[in-house]
């Protein structure tokens, strides 16, 4: 079946976005990777160093450019100022690089998203060029808002960073997918497989995860886990479920032409 997520005029096979903080080491990361069989790595320009620090392990030796598109991304930036100021070091590094994923934290106890500072870096970024995937809240005014804008694709949060919560709010989610012409991805919140597959029964169009890989025990297993949870939760979604039938039960097997011992 011929379904791959389409990102800023550019095809990609996998529909599961993985970052690379947090595990053990470059070498580790390498492997969840390449378990994980996503074509799209995220990696914090503040927190990883691709080049910028000389004689430190460069992330970029690990990973094939030729086999990964790399998403520069603004974790740990606060401030619209701070964000367009990272993604310009973003392309700078990395050969006029325009695909980038926006992310401007408002608190950092929770890590909840500041949607006004969003907004003020999108409209510069989309302006300069670059293809801004944004994190962002579940706000389904703030999501068409940054479509507006220009944004290629809209990644709300399912529950907070790190938080492995899962999806807590799926109604508002399901109205983003409805009102969006471009890619919408969930982003923060993931913790285990049945939460990516639950994203992706909804309709999303993909799922960008980190910490639910890269804390578990066997972080390696997990990212294959993970894999099968967004191709499973695809495929599903793709098949359209079955009606649920509350207080109505309806045999598996036909009914009609069965021979009957009753007496009419």
């Amino acid at each position: 079946m011929q379904d791959q997520l389409v990102i800023a005029g550019k095809a990609y096979n996998s529909r599961l976005l993985v970052g690379t903080g947090k595990y053990r080491d470059f070498e580790q990361t390498a492997q969840a990777l390449d378990a994980s069989g996503c074509d799209i790595v995220t990696v914090a320009i503040r927190r990883v160093n691709l080049g910028q620090h000389a004689g430190e392990p460069n992330l970029l030796d690990f990973l094939p450019q030729n086999r990964y598109t790399l998403l520069p991304n603004t974790a740990g930036c606060y401030s619209a100022e701070d964000a367009i100021r990272t993604l310009r070091l973003a392309r700078e590094l990395l050969d006029d690089h325009r695909l980038v994923k926006l992310e401007v934290l408002g608190d950092s106890g929770n890590l909840f998203p500041n949607v006004k500072e969003t907004l003020k870096a999108a409209e510069v970024l989309v302006a300069e060029g670059f293809d801004v995937m944004v994190y962002t809240s579940d706000d389904p005014i703030i999501a068409r808002e940054l479509e507006q804008i220009g944004c290629c694709a809209i990644m709300p949060l399912a529950s907070l960073i790190g938080s492995g919560m899962g999806i807590l709010n799926p109604w508002n989610l399901k109205l983003i997918i409805e009102q969006s012409s471009v890619p919408v991805l969930v982003d923060a919140g993931v913790g285990t497989a049945s939460d990516a597959a639950i994203a992706m029964e909804l309709g999303c169009d993909g799922v960008l995860m980190n910490t639910a890989i890269a804390a578990a025990g066997n972080p390696v297993l997990m990212a294959h886990a993970m894999k099968l949870a967004v191709e499973a939760g695809r495929a599903a979604y793709c098949a359209e479920r079955m009606p649920k039938r509350f207080y109505s039960a309806v045999p598996s097997s036909p009914s009609e032409g069965v021979i009957s011992s009753r007496k009419p």
